[in-house]
């Protein structure tokens, strides 16, 4: 496929205004013309399919034309072949003009490759390399390519009694994925488009120091993190249901810089940050014991979205049910004078109101082991329930009795209450509710700090407890808290929510899987888990070169690599062939990172739109479920 930036050259060369007489591209007439906004230009820019569609926004049926992208384009070096980025190698903040010092209220994150999406991703968890940045306007080809759905592979379903593999996709199962999970998600958008109520996700920390699990390395790794974030935060938008919630787990070596970014990708979104105490020993730092990270949750503006969070008995606030004060004797409401009636030191019923004519002997009243209890105060006299008889029933569950000297009294006392800012109960340290839990789950954990299950249970409930046939993704899988936290919420109210999980790393399959699986058969027999993974086309390579044992393997590898074409655009098979001697001197472990390298991992997976073609051999039973998935089957 042809680079966006040559279609662009082609199409404004041919306009002679723009060709000197000895074939030079005139770039300053091109930039005079688009800030003119030139008639000629802009039909031109109109008849060409590719930059029209990169150039103009259709707005209600009229083609707006982007002057100050094209103009941005234009005023690159030949158009960025290196998809070099606009913005400053710099972190900083900027307004609408790019100035680092802004005057204007608005406010944009700035950071390198800004522009651009993260290709491919990690083979290991501690695999680093120089990772290739394609610009979305520069090289939206290539970005497409990236992005484009896939194929997948190796589909089961788990239930309680065991493991069948499957050829049709079901949407009652749970879903765990196994693939890099920008990819993973780029397909699901295909089917779960604005579906999801709820996406939680767990993203690497970024911290500077040797515990970072941000395995991409460049020259600069938080822009590179950032870079990393910014793709899946757009793509996680397109997820959201129109009351839909994102929750995003950070600590505070990014919180500053993802929370901005976040607020950019979000704006018509009310973003608030919460404090969670998962950590009450601390973490020893230079200055102070960090015993706290964050929650970031980002809801509709102007929507009540975050449901009430139920109280603890000790948090409850009790106050007699009887009015009193002005307005609260019994002639005030009729209907508000009946007895409740208790048994046991429990609210069993509540009785009709009274007949005008009835003046009950006492407060509470025995009739047999049953009390009924009048809304009468300390000194005789007859007052009102707060609710009238034909309502009281509704606030059943917020109502206990009373032991008093003379029988007994009725309080009311709200269960629930709005979530506050700062998360202290000690359910969410991650020590005991995180690390041990996870063990007694999946003994051989390669987890050493995993979250509380009460952390995730409390955000997620948070969002779909008035739900109860909720969609919940997390992208960034991890242990499999997220899927954990779901079956435990539907247990307490009996709910069908369902989750997906995608995660890469192999621990998928020993933790990720493993733990769920354990959770379902323990709390959720009735619920299923369909596992699948994203169809490998390059990573087959990548998984041959990490087995190779000698230089003979290695070189068969290669020679496949150049006959398939599934090395890297920027690679000339020609140098390698011309430096051979040097290649040779290589210790067998730098081959093997050399050949990583060279290694086009923007093709790791087969595209859907590559499913029938033989040379990648999908099965008619892959086939057969991949279509399905995507309703075309």
């Amino acid at each position: 496929m042809a680079k966006f930036y040559e279609i662009v050259l082609t199409v404004l060369k041919s306009d002679k205004r723009f060709v000197a007489e000895d074939g030079t591209f005139l770039r300053n007439a091109v930039y005079e013309a688009a800030m003119k906004m030139d008639q000629g230009l802009i039909r031109l820019l109109l008849s060409n399919e590719d930059t029209s569609a990169r150039f103009f926004a259709d707005v209600d049926g009229v083609k707006v034309f982007d002057k100050m992208g094209f103009a941005w384009v234009i005023n690159n070096r030949q158009f960025l072949p290196d998809s070099y980025t606009r913005f400053k190698n710099k972190i900083g903040l900027v307004d609408g003009s790019e100035q680092m010092l802004a005057t204007s209220g608005e406010v944009e994150l700035v950071f390198p490759y800004k522009d651009c999406v993260l290709e491919g991703g990690q083979t290991r968890e501690d695999q680093k390399r120089q990772e290739i940045f394609y610009n979305e306007t520069l090289a939206p080809d290539e970005v497409d390519c990236l992005l484009y759905p896939k194929v997948f592979s190796g589909a089961k379903r788990y239930t309680k009694d065991g493991t069948e593999e499957i050829n049709q996709f079901s949407e009652s199962d749970n879903l765990i994925i196994k693939g890099n999970n920008l990819l993973v998600i780029s397909s699901l958008l295909k089917r779960y488009e604005g579906r999801v109520k709820c996406v939680y996700i767990d993203p690497p920390y970024n911290p500077t120091s040797n515990a970072n699990t941000f395995a991409y390395n460049n020259s600069f790794n938080r822009s590179t993190w950032l870079v990393f974030m910014k793709t899946r935060l757009q793509m996680a938008k397109r997820f959201l249901t129109s009351d839909g919630v994102l929750i995003v787990a950070i600590d505070k070596n990014e919180q500053p810089r993802l929370q901005i970014l976040i607020e950019e990708i979000f704006p018509e979104y009310d973003v608030d940050c919460i404090t969670v105490i998962h950590n009450p020993r601390g973490t020893i730092g230079t200055n102070f014991s960090y015993t706290h990270e964050y929650a970031i949750f980002v809801t509709p503006k102007g929507k009540k979205t975050i449901c009430s969070r139920t109280l603890s008995e000790d948090e409850i606030e009790w106050s007699p049910l009887r009015n009193w004060g002005g307005e609260s004797l019994r002639t005030d409401a009729k209907n508000c004078f009946y007895p409740i009636i208790v048994k046991d030191e429990k609210i069993i019923g509540f009785g009709d109101v009274a007949d005008d004519a009835f003046h009950p002997t006492s407060q509470t009243e025995q009739h047999g082991d049953k009390y009924y209890i009048y809304p009468i105060d300390t000194k005789g006299i007859e007052r009102k329930w707060r609710y009238a008889r034909q309502t009281v029933e509704t606030i059943f569950d917020l109502l206990r009795v009373k032991k008093t000297r003379t029988g007994y009294d009725i309080e009311i006392g709200k269960n629930f209450g709005t979530y506050k800012t700062v998360w202290t109960d000690s359910k969410f340290d991650a020590s005991v509710n995180g690390t041990q839990l996870l063990k007694d789950l999946v003994p051989n954990t390669v987890f050493s700090y995993p979250k509380s299950l009460y952390t995730v249970i409390e955000c997620v409930n948070s969002v779909v407890k008035e739900d109860k046939d909720a969609l919940i993704l997390d992208f960034f899988g991890g242990s499999g808290t997220t899927g954990h936290a779901v079956m435990e919420i539907n247990k307490q109210d009996g709910g069908h929510r369902r989750f997906i999980l995608a995660e890469q790393m192999d621990y998928v399959e020993t933790d990720t899987l493993v733990r769920n699986l354990n959770v379902l058969k323990e709390i959720a027999p009735e619920s299923t888990i369909a596992f699948f993974q994203l169809a490998k086309l390059n990573q087959t390579i990548v998984e041959e070169i990490e087995a190779a044992t000698d230089d003979a393997i290695l070189s068969d590898i290669y020679g496949r690599m150049v006959k398939s074409g599934f090395i890297s655009y920027k690679v000339n098979p020609a140098d390698i062939d011309a430096a051979a001697d040097d290649y040779s001197a290589l210790a067998l472990d730098d081959k093997k990172r050399f050949l990583m390298e060279i290694l086009d991992k923007n093709l790791l997976y087969v595209n859907y739109c590559d499913i029938d073609d033989e040379e990648f051999g999908i099965s008619d039973e892959d086939k057969a479920f991949t279509r399905s998935f995507y309703r075309e089957g």
